[in-house]
């Protein structure tokens, strides 16, 4: 089936239903007693554990369009390729790996573009640089990913840099790879504090336009082709802020390939061996958490998927589903000449 006429059918199916439970879930029924009645709400505030700050936003803006994306059998997508590209080795898992395992196991293939070195994660810089190499290795292949691909751009410090040449990286790698899709952070994501993710959005907004237009001919003489972005889901990473939302995709089947694409960031982020820690000081406190289980393994799996993934559940049991990731997408369209020359022989006489 493909999947522009398999989104249309879940918004006409499930996307109403699911903005009227989101506008009505929570903020109406928590709608703060100091707004007037006279005033309604333009951003609505997202129930959150506080378990972690890097799950979702503390608001999302929802369109009018929104639409909920469910699980396709078979593979649909076999023959497209997606791109996920991220500034950190966490941003991809953490915000959405559900989803990006979810195409994969559809039919993409996919690629994981690491821009960052993390070197600022390890005890030392040569540490968090050699150890985040292997972690990031890990994740793209419990995602699912045919490949990992890192630039080492210093940590935190990409807007020391040229964005033109972090663009022209891309581009080259979109047209080699021959990427329909590609998944980054919102490159409008508001109040971000971590400016490697505004950087990193914007040189891939630019480098989806670019590399299906004329621009590095060089590529061409040596045998590239123009690739057209057809698909762009932005996340966003903004705990103080709010982002618009028009797609919100069902990861509940791909959980626990999100659990353990987290658990393979040993040292950056909230993952890695945060569940042996956690057992560990409960231990000191004469205490202990059934749920962590006997073994490391078990401990880390349980304390990510029940405290780290837990936004995403309570975000999904707002839309009646088990878990879910938000985005900003944008889908693939009709060229303007297409509609121009379609409206004019509907509009035409004979000659």
């Amino acid at each position: 089936m493909r999947r522009r006429k398999f989104l249309a059918g879940t918004a006409a199916l499930g996307a109403v239903p699911a903005l009227a439970q989101a506008n009505q879930s929570p903020a109406a029924r928590e709608r703060s007693p100091d707004l007037p009645a006279r005033f309604t709400p333009s951003a609505w505030a997202t129930r959150k554990t506080g378990y972690t700050p890097f799950a979702v936003p503390d608001y999302f803006t929802f369109a009018s369009d929104l639409a909920v994306e469910r699980n396709v059998t078979g593979k649909p997508h076999t023959g497209k390729v997606l791109a996920a590209v991220q500034a950190h080795s966490d941003d991809i898992p953490l915000f959405c790996g559900g989803t990006v395992a979810k195409l994969i196991d559809e039919g993409y293939a996919g690629y994981l573009i690491r821009v960052s070195n993390d070197e600022a994660s390890g005890t030392t810089l040569g540490h968090g640089v050699a150890q985040n190499e292997s972690d990031a290795q890990n994740v793209g292949k419990q995602l699912g990913c045919r490949k990992t691909i890192s630039f080492y751009y210093r940590n935190h410090r990409m807007d020391d840099g040229a964005i033109i040449e972090l663009r022209a990286r891309l581009i080259f790698l979109f047209r080699v790879l021959r990427v329909n899709t590609i998944f980054t952070m919102d490159p409008y994501n508001h109040y971000d504090e971590n400016p490697d993710h505004i950087v990193v959005g914007k040189a891939v907004e630019g480098a989806c336009w670019m590399s299906g237009n004329r621009d590095y001919p060089e590529h061409y003489k040596a045998g590239l082709q123009p690739t057209h972005i057809q698909e762009k889901f932005y996340y966003a990473r903004s705990p103080q802020g709010h982002n618009l939302v028009n797609r919100i995709v069902d990861v509940s089947s791909y959980i626990d390939v999100k659990t353990r694409a987290n658990m393979a960031n040993l040292i950056k982020g909230p993952a890695g061996n945060g569940g042996v820690r956690l057992r560990e000081y409960l231990r000191a406190q004469g205490k202990r958490l059934p749920l962590l289980g006997n073994d490391d393994d078990t401990a880390n799996f349980q304390y990510v998927k029940h405290f780290l993934m837990e936004d995403f559940r309570v975000l999904g049991q707002q839309f009646g589903i088990g878990y879910a990731e938000a985005f900003r997408y944008i889908g693939p369209d009709t060229p303007y000449l297409d509609r121009i020359r379609r409206a004019a022989l509907e509009q035409s006489v004979a000659l």
